[in-house]
């Protein structure tokens, strides 16, 4: 189970249910990523079963009462469109609105990232935003994700739209670098 300072990174239970509603339920948390505001707790229970049950799929939950308060994924092979190779991945992820701008997300990503590439062997991470979902291109810039390109007309098919997207993506040997100039930095 990863974990960071703050954060616990666990498997998704049903019993999260209520939890995942409360903040899934908010239009300003799944619209901008691309899915709609979940309307019932029975909606969310299903999510849990049906969608947020990948392999490297994880509530965020802080250490203090392990209450999941968003969701952070390492979709393998065969789960995202960004990539066919078996050592590459894409990081997806979102957060309850009431805990935006306190570093969580960026923290959860850093350790996604240490496991996908210590852990899982992974020598590419991609991740995608929308256009004007400006929390989540902070992150990625913030956690080392440099852009690669940006694609018009990208279909949002839960939101029955068209929308800008953006794709950035880190490598092992960036990580690597950006964490030993972090590393040498602080030792100054």
């Amino acid at each position: 189970m990863p974990e960071t300072e703050r954060l616990v990174l666990r498997r998704w239970q049903d019993s999260d249910a209520e939890s995942l509603y409360e903040y899934a339920k908010d239009p300003d948390v799944g619209p901008i990523a691309g899915w709609l505001p979940h309307r019932s707790i029975e909606e969310s229970r299903d999510i849990i079963a049906n969608v947020l049950s990948g392999k490297e799929a994880y509530a965020i939950c802080l250490k203090t009462d392990h209450k999941a308060i968003g969701a952070i994924e390492l979709k393998l092979n065969g789960h995202t469109d960004l990539t066919e190779r078996d050592d590459e991945c894409e990081m997806g992820y979102w957060l309850g609105k009431p805990f935006w701008g306190q570093g969580i997300m960026p923290e959860a990503a850093r350790e996604m990232l240490r496991r996908a590439f210590e852990e899982l062997g992974m020598t590419r991470v991609w991740c995608g935003y929308y256009e004007g979902n400006a929390k989540s291109k902070r992150v990625q810039e913030k956690v080392g994700f440099r852009y690669q390109w940006k694609s018009e007309n990208v279909d949002v098919p839960l939101m029955h739209e068209k929308r800008t997207g953006y794709v950035s993506s880190i490598t092992k040997e960036q990580w690597q670098r950006d964490r030993q100039q972090k590393a040498e930095a602080a030792a100054h």
